[in-house]
């Protein structure tokens, strides 16, 4: 089966599941249900596309299958940041009340930690790529340690509001943060598809694409920083969500079988629509809101990943 004929049918099975989700035992309530349920499909689906486009970039420039964008420890420096204020602020605190103001302190936070790990590497010179994930694995690691000294330490009652902010969750979606997270995304996926044909260079390996007339450095932080403001974004509009690129990305590889990054990445994200989609209304309709989606998903992920490297082992 051609490539465009399995993007054309994940098309139609990611269209299928929204309308099934947004559609799906209504009752007459559209006025109320059906804006809401659309929120949360618009959520999912740029949620979706931001993580996929970020780990297929990321594994592309780490020229590693069984990497997330999350080993830079920016998972971990979201739930710091949300620990810290709720620690030393309070739950009441408006930098936990009002979101908008929540997400802005999130965003701009581990966009800063990104730019400044990154500057910091790259200072004096060329740095090998896995140097810069040491770093990173380092880094998320004492973010953890820290955050979980605190959480210790809280108050339980407000340890509650800690816990939720752990796992990704599309309940509640505000609509202004939603908008802000539209146009941020939006432009950076229209403003990085102009270099997907470079991507399917910078495959090759830096000798190679150097020799192709590729400027390896100057692409390779911008990609790094498009993902980290693409997974800063995701991660402070919904929560984190540790394994799911992981699994789509490698799930579109096994699909289409190519080197090409357009299909690739447009894979990637139908994908990730369908799942999203499918596993909240999942959630939703048969586990009636006993589970939460992101730790359906890193379970599922946790088992891929271990899949993933017995499969690696096997083919060294």
């Amino acid at each position: 089966m051609r490539n465009s004929t399995k993007n054309i049918l994940l098309t139609v099975a990611a269209i299928a599941v929204c309308t099934l989700y947004l559609f799906h035992d209504l009752n007459g309530s559209y006025d109320y249900a059906l804006p809401r349920r659309g929120f949360k499909v618009v959520a999912m689906i740029l949620t979706g596309v931001a993580i996929a486009y970020s780990t297929v970039v990321f594994q592309t420039i780490t020229h590693n299958r069984i990497l997330t964008p999350s080993i830079m420890g920016l998972d971990s420096l979201y739930m710091l940041i949300q620990t810290v204020i709720i620690f030393f602020l309070g739950s009441t605190h408006v930098t936990v009340t009002n979101k908008q103001v929540n997400f802005s302190i999130s965003v701009v936070a581990m966009i800063v930690f990104a730019l400044l790990l990154y500057r910091f590497l790259f200072k004096k010179g060329n740095q090998p790529i896995y140097f810069l994930l040491l770093i990173g694995i380092i880094v998320g690691t004492f973010f953890s340690s820290i955050s979980t000294f605190l959480q210790v330490l809280i108050d339980p009652n407000e340890f509650q509001i800690v816990q939720d902010r752990m796992f990704a969750s599309f309940n509640n979606i505000n609509t202004d943060i939603l908008w802000i997270a539209i146009g941020i995304i939006g432009l950076l996926i229209f403003y990085a598809w102009r270099y997907t044909t470079y991507l399917d260079v910078l495959s090759l390996g830096r000798d190679n694409a150097v020799n192709l007339g590729v400027n390896y450095d100057s692409l390779v932080k911008k990609m790094l920083i498009l993902v980290a403001v693409l997974i800063s974004v995701s991660t402070a509009l919904v929560g984190p969500i540790t394994f799911f690129g992981l699994i789509v990305a490698n799930l579109s590889y096994q699909l289409f079988g190519t080197y090409k990054h357009k299909i690739l990445i447009s894979g990637a994200g139908l994908i990730s629509v369908i799942a999203l989609v499918g596993g909240q209304w999942v959630v939703e309709r048969i586990f009636t809101f006993s589970t939460t989606l992101s730790v359906i998903i890193n379970f599922i992920g946790g088992v891929y990943f271990i899949y993933l490297l017995l499969k690696e082992s096997r083919s060294s």
